[in-house]
């Protein structure tokens, strides 16, 4: 028994002393890895110095030259400006001209010149009344009249000015051979004339 135990004894104290050398031993722990980014230092791109530039050179530059002028145009003013205008060229009488001619007769013609919107007139010859009253359409309606020597007067009487002042038309006027002698239009103001003279040789 004393045999036994002191097998043991002798198998602890050898496993002790092993396991001694074991921490006695010096441990190198492993080095850390740098895993830090390397940051580069920027470097400034070359440039040329400035030049230096003569005070001859250099121009002190005016303000009131380089701001542009802006005129302000108030749009009631110029619409007020341009109907009265618009109101001054069709609110008076209108010569058509005068037209020397051979012709023994001459044909008149007339239509609306603008959209048909009810224009009326009234058509003279040396102040005579031929037509009372012509409602203007988009065809050409009129007359032949016999042409008297010396001066033939042929008045276009604005009745109305329809639904689009002024009163517009178109007209033209031939010869008896069928020639044009006038081509034209007016624009009139209610109550106003178109005048066209001829002249017969």
């Amino acid at each position: 028994m004393k045999r036994i135990l002191f097998l043991i004894i002798v198998l602890s104290l050898g496993l002790n002393g092993y396991a001694q050398n074991e921490f006695n031993s010096k441990f190198k722990p492993v080095p850390l890895k740098n895993n830090a980014p390397k940051i580069k230092k920027a470097i400034p791109p070359k440039t040329d110095p400035p030049k230096t530039v003569s005070p001859t050179v250099i121009k002190k530059q005016n303000p009131t030259l380089d701001v542009p002028k802006i005129n302000f145009i108030n749009p009631n003013k110029t619409n007020r400006k341009a109907e009265n205008v618009a109101a001054v060229t069709y609110k008076k009488n209108q010569d058509l001209g005068n037209f020397k001619t051979g012709s023994l007769t001459a044909k008149v013609r007339y239509r609306d010149a603008a959209y048909v919107d009810g224009d009326k007139i009234r058509v003279y010859l040396n102040d005579k009344v031929i037509e009372y009253e012509v409602v203007l359409d988009g065809d050409f309606k009129g007359f032949e009249i016999k042409l008297e020597k010396g001066i033939n007067k042929i008045d276009f009487e604005a009745l109305n000015e329809g639904f689009a002042p002024p009163n517009t038309a178109q007209f033209q006027v031939f010869d008896d051979k069928g020639s044009i002698i006038s081509s034209s239009q007016w624009n009139l103001g209610i109550n106003f004339k178109a005048t066209i003279l001829l002249i017969k040789e």
